[in-house]
């Protein structure tokens, strides 16, 4: 977890992340990247969580790209604050209306999913992402154009955790890791 998270809302908050956790997540990688025999090349949000991930990597001979693409959700004024001062009304508000709300005044699921959907990895293979860009790019590929409602938002991948999605043509696959904070709804 990324130093100063806890019992925050943390969506764009540059926030920095233990070295040694950066280096363990780096390493995840470099072992998934030759075992299934990705290109060397990985992008990451240019938030200091994923991209130190990537900067570990450069220094093994990966190519490390900053994707703005892959920046967590926009919380809005939300962002950075401690979920207590936020209050469990604007919190519910958001997950009554989950599609369409902007918490904080910042980026709604729509948009969320529009920005992912739009995103092209090019000739990458592996991501270093965050919690609800990851999350949104898994669910659409499993449910499509559909939106969840906050009840149906899948659990975040665990903290330098990791997913492989296919891609098409078969047999080209993106494997995205997390550099993971938390959020609730």
């Amino acid at each position: 977890m990324a130093q100063g998270a806890g019992g925050r809302c943390i969506g764009r908050t540059d926030l920095p992340v233990d070295p040694r956790r950066s280096r363990r997540l780096a390493h995840r990688i470099r072992r998934l990247a030759r075992r299934a025999a990705l290109p060397r090349i990985v992008l990451t949000s240019p938030l200091r969580r994923c991209a130190d991930v990537g900067r570990w990597l450069r220094r093994w001979g990966f190519e490390h790209r900053l994707d703005p693409a892959l920046l967590e959700a926009d919380f809005g004024d939300w962002d950075g604050k401690p979920w207590s001062a936020i209050g469990a009304d604007a919190v519910d508000a958001w997950c009554r209306d989950f599609a369409a709300h902007a918490p904080g005044g910042g980026e709604t699921l729509v948009q969320l999913a529009s920005r992912v959907a739009a995103w092209q990895s090019g000739d990458a293979r592996l991501v270093v992402g965050h919690a609800g860009w990851i999350t949104m790019r898994r669910w659409q590929a499993e449910h499509g154009c559909a939106l969840p409602t906050a009840t149906q938002w899948p659990a975040p991948l665990a903290c330098a955790g990791h997913w492989v999605e296919t891609l098409n043509p078969p047999g080209r696959r993106l494997a995205a890791a997390a550099a993971v904070l938390r959020t609730r709804c």
